[in-house]
Parts: structure tokens; sequence; C-alpha cells
């Protein structure tokens, strides 16, 4: 399976009354990292067309323990799963090497010119499947 690794500094506005990270900016480190998939490394690899338009579908997200305020947690994130118009991303977040939470989110191209789904390019196509779970 190939893993996308990314460290991710935690931020004061991150945390919750009880001094953990809030639920909700689960999802601003989900796709804090995301984006430096899908916008940093794919246009080096020729597929541009993210960065022109992707909206999420859906997300998921086990809470397994509680993230404190401290160093970067890690985030690892793959491909789970490629449609000709949608594909989803799979997450693990740790936290000072255990894991604290599990994510899914299902992505989809978007022409946000003509305001409507788009299928994928092959170039993203070929940069996806690079990040795919060859476990399926």
């Amino acid at each position: 399976m190939a893993r996308y690794t990314y460290h991710c500094a935690l931020r004061w506005s991150d945390m919750d009354a009880y001094g953990h990270v809030n639920n909700a900016r689960f999802l601003t480190l989900y796709e804090e990292a995301r984006a430096a998939l899908l916008f940093g490394d794919a246009k080096p690899a020729g597929a541009t067309g993210m960065q022109r338009g992707i909206v999420v579908a859906r997300h998921e997200i086990d809470y397994l323990r509680p993230v404190d305020y401290g160093d970067p947690v890690q985030i690892e994130l793959w491909v789970e799963e490629i449609r000709p118009s949608r594909f989803s991303v799979a997450y693990e977040m740790y936290d000072d090497g255990q894991l604290a939470s599990r994510a899914r989110s299902v992505l989809v191209p978007y022409d946000l010119a003509a305001g409507r789904p788009r299928r994928l390019s092959d170039a993203e196509r070929t940069f996806l499947t690079e990040w795919r779970d060859a476990a399926d």
C-alpha cells in the first residue's frame, strides 16, 4: 500500500475547552494533509485539474483517543477507491505514535465554471493510482 505521510502542526485554535483537539478540527487537519497531496504533489505529476475543482461529497471520522496540544500529528493517507467521477481517500492520524483517529472522504472532481461534476482526467487517474491501496 502506498501511503502519503504528512506532519501537521497543531494550533492553539485547534483546542477545545478540555485541552484536546476539537472534533471538528480533525477535518481541518485531514484537509490540510489531503491538500498537500492533491494540490501540492499532483501538479508536478501533471494532474493539474484537481487545482481547478474538487468537492467533498462525504466525510466519515472515527475518534479513537483524544489528541492533546503539543507536537505535530502524523497523518497517513491513501486512495481507497477510484471511480470515473469520484474517488475516496482514507486517513489515519497518529499522535505521539499512537493511532488517534481514522477517517474517509469521498471526493468529486468538479467543473467550477460549468457548476457541475466532471470525470477524472487520465492524468488525475494515473496520479491517484500511485496512492491506491494495493490490498483491494
